[in-house]
């Protein structure tokens, strides 16, 4: 699925369409990789994400000097565990970091710079790259997303239908 952006704002809106997708799937817990250069939009989409997810989108802030941090939903019921492997230097300390950990039911786990440690992720996750300036704009974005597996497969399809349902068709 591709997205085009035009502006951080419009990237929130669409991340916060898959917070919402994911908020409703989160029984088995999900994970979302993000790839793109520095300032391309990885943690602006997170704060989206966050936000639909039912957290506040406040919160976040790049974890690159911290690896990670958590950001609960505002009822309880769900956590946003937000990763950037950016400083990491292997899957050691991304395990070390209390990676695994956050694979369950209950947590959506966003994780920047997920290009570096593929193996890491579940065989069932949904991969976003934002790519910048497609139209030569330095807001402009293109969002593209993947799916890597069933539940991944099925987190992308309500997610166009929503985003087409906002007006922001991918």
């Amino acid at each position: 699925m591709r997205c085009p952006s035009r502006s951080p704002e419009e990237t929130r809106a669409i991340a916060a369409a898959l917070g919402t997708v994911l908020r409703e799937a989160i029984e088995e817990g999900a994970v979302v990789g993000l790839v793109g250069a520095l300032g391309a939009g990885k943690t602006e989409f997170v704060r989206g994400l966050a936000e639909g997810a039912g957290a506040d989108p406040g919160l976040v802030a790049s974890p690159s000097f911290v690896v990670a941090s958590e950001y609960p939903s505002r009822d309880g019921t769900l956590r946003v565990a937000h990763v950037d492997c950016y400083r990491l230097e292997s899957e050691a300390e991304l395990e070390a970091a209390g990676f695994l950990d956050w694979l369950v039911p209950g947590v959506i786990v966003a994780v920047e710079w997920a290009d570096r440690f593929p193996p890491a992720l579940p065989a069932d996750h949904l991969d976003v790259r934002i790519e910048r300036n497609p139209g030569g704009d330095a807001r402009s974005r293109e969002l593209v997303a993947r799916a890597r597996g069933p539940r991944a497969e099925a987190w992308c399809r309500e997610w166009a239908v929503r985003l087409a349902s906002a007006g922001a068709a991918p």
